[in-house]
């Protein structure tokens, strides 16, 4: 299961440097590719505004 970004997001970009598999690709609201995401949690733990969860 991966974890998906919210409308809540603020395109900081504090999580693209925590993916180890770089799942997470930049724009007004980042994305996760559900294909690359390992369910690690590792952005969620990061995000300052809390816009990442489990799907």
């Amino acid at each position: 299961m991966a974890y998906v970004i919210s409308d809540d997001c603020t395109a900081c970009g504090t999580c693209i440097d925590e993916c180890p598999v770089e799942a997470i690709s930049e724009g007004d609201i980042y994305k996760i590719d559900p294909e690359t995401c390992t369910d690690c949690g590792s952005c969620a733990d990061v995000c300052p505004v809390e816009a990442i969860q489990p799907e």
